[in-house]
């Protein structure tokens, strides 16, 4: 169960990327999104991305009690959902997938407010919901930018 619960939380072993793992994982959601997952229409693609919230959930909670530490850096489930969030009714093409990607990484780095409230929640809600938030403000930027041009 260990070895289930560490393929999660780092999605695949993303996590163990030796530079910048959050930002290669959000890189991997990107392609994900950009090659298949666009292609799923709004609802599933949602109802998906609840089902890997909820599992990333329980899965980082564990791994980061296992390490002792609150947000362990190979715990990358957050920045697959987050990115996923943030490509959410993203325009076609890869311009505005990649200007997704780079927004997303901007909003998680920077944490603004209230992102940066979200990581006081416990365990695995902590990890994930700031990276969510971040995706949800992307994708609210994405979808302003599509409405002016």
């Amino acid at each position: 169960m260990k070895s289930v619960v560490r393929l999660a939380s780092t999605f695949f072993g993303a996590g163990y990327f030796p530079v910048a793992p959050g930002t290669f994982a959000s890189l991997e959601a990107a392609l994900i999104y950009g090659f298949a997952a666009r292609r799923l229409a709004p609802l599933p693609y949602l109802l998906l991305l609840a089902a890997v919230f909820l599992v990333g959930t329980a899965a980082a909670d564990s791994f980061a009690r296992t390490l002792n530490e609150k947000d362990p850096r190979p715990v990358v489930i957050d920045e697959i959902v987050g990115q996923g969030a943030a490509l959410f009714l993203c325009p076609a093409g890869w311009p505005w997938i990649a200007g997704g990607f780079f927004l997303f990484r901007v909003f998680d780095v920077l944490k603004p407010w209230p992102i940066r409230r979200l990581e006081r929640l416990p365990g695995g809600w902590g990890i994930m919901a700031d990276d969510v938030l971040a995706g949800v403000f992307t994708a609210l930027v994405l979808q302003g930018i599509r409405g002016i041009l």
